[in-house]
Order: structure tokens, then sequence, then C-alpha cells
């Protein structure tokens, strides 16, 4: 049977706060990268990786991008915050299209409540949008590994959310760098958008699979496809709050690197 994680799978439960202290283990604490002297010690470093190309259309990025703004800033995700070892987290956000086209729209800053967090989404929401040519996911992983390294913090976990709405059509085969990036002791996790369109680019019907099978790795990694417009806000905050509890949901993905893919990652 063709696995599936669909947003109500991960809602069923209750609210999302409830979900994600139920969810499961703990993910194993991975190895610092920041090991500067004068590095801040956080729960969480976190890199939002958000796809801008062509195929996104005006209303998706508006919603993509509103999603992270008010995951970013909710009561569930600084319950999450401030339920970690060091009460605070490090975030960066950038977007991406092809190979060598990412754009940093938030440099590292620090969340520890309510304040730092709106202060962190108005850099966001103040940006212009744009958008490019292409689609590589190799090229945003190999754009965001390297990040963590002089981020001037010292993470508990080092994670990588990648949303978009295509597969890699450009550069090397996503899974050399997906396998790199999960050497280094990093977690990817995905956000495939899957929603119909009445005319135009629609997304691949299998993205929820090639995500699966080709993007996310590491211990506990996870995604969740978002199929229709009002699933965007509470798609995002959920896996927002997974992320920095450190949870794996119960409908968990099994990592690419366990098995033979079942769809064409090249």
């Amino acid at each position: 049977m063709r696995a599936q994680t669909s947003l109500m799978s991960f809602l069923a439960a209750g609210t999302v706060m409830a979900l994600a202290l139920a969810a499961g283990v703990a993910a194993p604490t991975l190895r610092f990268a920041d090991k500067g002297a004068n590095a801040i010690p956080v729960d969480t470093e976190l890199v939002i990786a958000v796809d801008v190309s062509n195929s996104m259309d005006p209303e998706e990025q508006e919603l993509q991008r509103e999603g992270y703004i008010t995951g970013l800033t909710s009561r569930e995700f600084m319950s999450a915050v401030r339920g970690g070892t060091h009460g605070k987290v490090a975030v960066t956000y950038f977007e991406w299209a092809g190979l060598y086209d990412q754009k940093i729209i938030l440099p590292w800053r620090l969340i520890d409540g309510p304040a730092s967090a709106e202060a962190a989404t108005n850099e966001i929401a103040r940006t212009p949008y744009r958008r490019a040519p292409r689609t590589s996911i190799f090229g945003a992983l190999q754009f965001a590994k390297p990040l963590f390294d002089a981020s001037g913090f010292n993470g508990l976990r080092r994670v990588i959310d990648v949303s978009g709405d295509g597969v890699n059509n450009m550069g090397p085969p996503v899974t050399l760098m997906r396998d790199q990036v999960v050497d280094a002791g990093i977690i990817i996790n995905g956000l495939p958008i899957m929603m119909k369109r009445p005319y135009g680019y629609s997304s691949d019907s299998n993205l929820d699979l090639y995500y699966q099978d080709c993007v996310i790795g590491g211990p506990g990694s996870f995604m969740i496809a978002i199929h229709e417009r009002d699933q965007f806000k509470e798609a995002t905050r959920t896996k927002l709050v997974l992320e920095i509890a450190g949870r794996t949901p119960k409908q968990r993905i099994i990592p690419a690197q366990a098995r033979t893919p079942r769809i064409y990652c090249n």
C-alpha cells in the first residue's frame, strides 16, 4: 500500500501541542556544529528553506510565507521552545529556486519568547516576494549545510526544513546532497506542496513519495504533505512544533537510506 502522511492524521489526536508531546521518542542528540567559544547553546538550530521557483504561484508564495510566520509566533511553538533544555532556538530562513539561486531573508536569529519571535517574523514579512526559474533541491540543501558551521549557536539538534512544489530538476541527483547532509548529523524534514489547480502548473502526484524517498533523512525525519490551501498554516505550525520539540510523528516516514526508493530520484 502506498505510504501517505496527511495533515489530518497529524491533527486527529487533538491540539498541536498535545500531539507533539505524545507523538514519539525524541531524536538522538547530534554532534555540535559551531564549536566557537562564544557560540550560544540552544535546543535546535533550524534552517527554513522555501521554494520560490516559477511553479509557485503568488497565492502559494503568500500562503507558504504566512504559514511560517504564523507558526513561529504561535502559542504552541512558544510552548515547545520553553519546554526545551535551554528554552531557546535559533532560526534562519532563505528562499531558493535554481542550482545557484538562494537568498537569505532572515539571518540567524535567537528565539526565546514572543518578542524575539515577532521581531524575526517581521523581518520575513517585510521582504518583497520574488520568483525565479527552475527547482534545485540539491542546490537548496548544498546552500543550507554550511550555514550551521558559523551560525553562532551550539544546538542539540540541527534541522533543515525544506518546502517545495516540485522535484529536483536542476543540478546533480538530490540524494547525493541529502546523504552528505545526513552524514554531517543534520536532519532533513519536508513540506511538499501538492495542491490541485484549475489551470497552469500542477504538482507531481507522487511528490510526497519523492520527498519521503529522495529528500528527507536523518534520525526521526518526517514530512507533511499539503493538499489544500487551508492546510498551510496548520501544517506548518505542526511541523515546526514537532521539529522544535524533537519529536517524531507516529506515522513517521522510514528514512530513504533504509530501503529501496519507490520512485525515481534522479
